[in-house]
């Protein structure tokens, strides 16, 4: 027995299987927010503009060029209709075989149902495909003759009928009917078409890709007004006239499209890398990212640049940062907006708002190098910020600054999942041209904006593949094996140990791979999954990053030399010690006063020094440092500064006639409050800042008099989380919820679809809710208890709400009614007051 064909889209859902119907909810989570109640509503929602236009977009081309044949062919229409739409008279066998994927792609998604001798796209997804002389159809078709003739006169259709060689008819809906047979029959046509001048030919012909469309004097030319006179161009509005639907489908063979895309493009490599490259290359970019971020965050240990009145760092700050970064403004915007999005920097709140690091930063210090990365490269894969946009202009002509609003774009984290992907897809070593991907990306989703370079899209990729090198996913734009690990991405074949080894052997870097190879479809992870693979990217990266040195080599002109990267206590100490003169594969460090002095400030001693340089250095400390760390520390701390509002106090008192006698200290203001002390209306900071000025090298002290030390790392903000990425519309629901969904929506379908007795005092013709009187629900639900039968029930909640139920009652005492709820799924107890009424299910024959 044949199933009969569905009625509805409601009914097509409802013959699917949950698996179906799953693959639906996960295509289009917008269905499931919130759960609907029903099939019906499912199907209604489904049908709603705004999610068939999101589903639109997230057609491939091929996928949504069949739609678009669907649109302007016949409500219903055949599988063989639209075969003959997409692949024309002389056929095509890539299209014929790429067809049923794309069919099922638009079944699957609720665009198109019935079978194959009725497909049916929905109404709305018609309307916005259709062509339309406000909306012309990609297709470049125009109406058909009977949309063109719809406001005509009967007698200019018999007009049109008789001067295209048919009898006259009675009525105006045979004569169209006889000219759309016409200009649907091949035959027929050719010779029609065949008595035209080569004028009327060439204007046809000037039509039939589109658009359709075309003008004409009041007064047309001979060769237009025989085509006119045949229907084979009909007006639309005076001076406007088309090319009708059936026509320009037979001069195009019957073809929809001019140009089908069934295949996607392919990913043509345009470097190749042995992968140990690729891996080594990788790593090392993956270091440099770890060190900039870390240079970052501590120059702005004691307070970063000032917070925006309007949010972000202002175009002078985000200049300084480039250059003490040593990269270009965009770079440098990437790694804030990056640091930024993983918590490791946020503003203190305080009144004299600045950004400075979070202690999240100081616990991600302490993190073993790879796990650091690893935090890293997820955050910039799921973060919805888009460093590129700093510089352009919102909607209202602002410039968008760094770490300020209107950076979060929701489709930056599909984009780079995306554009991974497809990397993953490629051989190994296989290094793509950017103008490859983008044809691929255009291909996967063509609705998402104009093939153009200023596309969204096309610049988040654009992004997406620089920002993956910087960051050290990718080496030499080939996806690397931590990279792969950190999408959840199988490793392919050739990464096996023997493989490898082969590879280091034969290959060389110029060497070519094969470019046959199978796409890797990979879906975006899980929370818990992505942890899992980040912790795999961690492992994979860490044996290529290199090993942190425990020593320096000291030079005679007061420099250290670092050949590679330091252990973080050495690093740290360092730091506070000497000012980093160049950066490279080796780190120089220079001794100054200063440095030295910052040094003492933090609470180190001469000695404390000496002994940290001896042993650390492979070198002897040469004597040029030796006497200017005692230089320094014999001088720091002879002045003592303290809070008066200000004042300096020293046991030397030739010293501090030394200061007033200097015209460095009259914007000081200093006076003698005893032959030790000084004062100044100048707070302690000022104060501090103006001796060393002058050359001394004071150290403050606290109001118990000791002395204050001071740590470049002492300015943290207050617990900060990182910024949530906005989401591009409702995220795809997991297996646990598509689950309970599809249970709720079939519940819910049986309650409103299940089959009833009408009760006797139903009022005739009732609502949608049964009503009974409380004394017939009482005695129904009684029986129903001892019979063990389901019952449909009409409840109304505490809010006020009604629903439909369908329950099996277990007991009735008390006013209530204990039942199994086959909405909810589970045993609930209703108050019986609240029952509108109650009916029992029809036996189905």
């Amino acid at each position: 027995m044949s199933t009969p064909a569905p009625r509805s889209l409601a009914e097509a859902l409802r013959a699917r299987d949950d698996v179906s119907l799953a693959a639906l909810l996960r295509a289009r989570p917008d269905l499931i927010t919130p759960v609907p109640t029903d099939l019906t509503q499912l199907a209604t929602r489904a049908g709603t503009r705004a999610s068939v236009v999101r589903a639109l977009e997230r057609l491939d081309r091929f996928a949504l060029q069949t739609a678009e044949a669907l649109a302007v062919a016949a409500d219903p229409a055949s599988y063989g209709e639209l075969l003959g739409l997409m692949t024309g008279d002389e056929g095509d066998p890539v299209v014929a075989a790429a067809l049923p994927r794309a069919l099922a792609t638009l079944r699957e998604q609720a665009l198109v149902w019935g079978d194959d001798e009725r497909l049916r796209l929905v109404r709305t997804a018609r309307e916005l495909l259709a062509p339309s002389p406000q909306h012309p159809s990609p297709t470049g078709l125009g109406p058909t003759v009977q949309e063109a003739t719809a406001g005509m006169s009967p007698g200019r259709v018999q007009e049109i009928v008789t001067a295209a060689g048919l009898p006259s008819t009675h009525d105006s809906v045979s004569a169209v009917a006889s000219l759309t047979a016409l200009f649907g029959d091949r035959e027929r046509m050719a010779a029609l078409l065949a008595g035209l001048p080569q004028e009327s030919r060439e204007v046809l012909a000037r039509l039939v890709w589109g658009p359709p469309y075309g003008q004409v004097t009041p007064e047309p030319a001979a060769h237009l007004r025989q085509l006119l006179d045949r229907g084979l161009l009909l007006p639309t509005a005076p001076g406007t006239v088309v090319l009708p639907r059936e026509v320009a489908l037979h001069l195009r063979g019957g073809r929809a499209h001019r140009a089908l895309e069934p295949l996607p493009p392919a990913l043509e490599p345009a470097a190749t890398h042995r992968p140990q490259v690729v891996d080594t290359t990788a790593a090392g970019q993956a270091y440099t990212a770890l060190a900039t971020v870390e240079e970052l965050l501590k120059d702005w240990d004691e307070g970063g640049p000032a917070v925006l009145r309007a949010g972000g760092l202002s175009v002078r700050d985000l200049k300084r940062t480039a250059v003490a970064l040593d990269v270009a403004e965009p770079v440098a915007a990437f790694w804030v907006e990056l640091a930024y999005a993983a918590g490791l920097l946020a503003s203190d709140g305080e009144a004299d708002e600045r950004f400075a690091a979070t202690p999240a930063y100081d616990e991600w210090l302490e993190q073993p190098a790879g796990v650091r990365w690893a935090r890293l490269a997820e955050t910039w894969l799921r973060a919805t910020r888009t460093a590129g946009l700093v510089g352009g202009r919102d909607a209202k002509d602002r410039t968008l600054s760094a770490l300020g609003p209107g950076l979060d774009r929701s489709a930056a984290p599909e984009v780079r999942h995306r554009v991974l992907t497809l990397l993953a897809g490629l051989p190994e070593g296989a290094a793509p041209s950017a103008e490859s991907v983008l044809d691929r990306l255009r291909w996967e989703r063509p609705l998402r904006g104009p093939q153009q370079d200023d596309d969204l899209r096309a610049r988040l990729a654009r992004w997406t593949l620089s920002e993956a090198e910087m960051l050290g996913v990718t080496g030499r734009g080939a996806l690397s094996a931590h990279g792969r690990a950190l999408l959840g991405a199988p490793a392919p074949a050739s990464s096996t140990p023997a493989k490898k080894a082969a590879g280091a052997e034969s290959g060389g870097p110029g060497d070519k791979l094969p470019v046959h190879h199978t796409p890797v479809a990979v879906e975006p992870l899980s929370p818990v999954e992505q942890a899992t693979a980040s912790a795999a990217a961690a492992r994979l990266l860490a044996p290529l990053l290199p090993e942190p040195l425990d020593h320096v080599l000291l030079q005679a002109d007061l420099t250290a030399v670092a050949p590679g990267p330091l252990q973080r206590p050495l690093a740290d100490m360092l730091g506070v010690l000497a000012d980093v003169e160049s950066k490279g594969g080796a780190t120089v460090y220079r001794f100054t006063p200063g440095s030295v002095r910052r040094a003492l400030d933090a609470g180190r001693t001469a000695s404390d020094l000496q002994a940290f340089l001896a042993a650390h250095s492979r070198t002897p400390v040469p004597q040029p440092l030796a006497y200017l760390i005692d230089d320094v520390a014999r001088r720091h701390g002879h002045l003592r500064v303290g809070a008066a509002s200000a004042y300096v106090r020293c046991d030397d008192d030739a010293l501090l006639n030394e200061i007033m006698a200097d015209k460095r200290a009259a914007g000081l203001r200093l006076r003698r409050l005893a032959p030790t002390v000084l004062a100044t209306q100048a707070d302690p900071a000022t104060l501090l800042e103006g001796l060393r000025a002058m050359g001394f090298a004071p150290a403050a002290e606290s109001a118990e008099g000791d002395v204050l030390i001071t740590r470049a790392d002492a300015h943290r903000t207050p617990p900060r989380t990182a910024p949530e990425p906005v989401p591009d519309g409702p995220p795809t629901p997991d297996a646990t919820l598509l689950s309970a969904a599809i249970r709720a929506i079939r519940a819910g379908d049986v309650a409103s679809t299940a089959p009833r007795k009408q009760p006797p005092s139903a009022a005739a013709g009732g609502g949608a809710l049964p009503r009974t009187s409380s004394a017939e629900t009482l005695s129904t639900m009684q029986a129903a208890v001892l019979t063990g039968e389901a019952l449909w029930i009409g409840y109304v909640n505490a809010e006020g709400a009604a629903s439909q139920r369908v329950i099996a009652p277990i007991r009735v005492e008390g006013g209530f009614v204990t039942a199994y709820d086959h909405t909810a799924d589970e045993v609930r107890t209703y108050p019986l007051h609240r029952v509108t009424g109650v009916a029992e299910l029809a036996e189905e024959a």
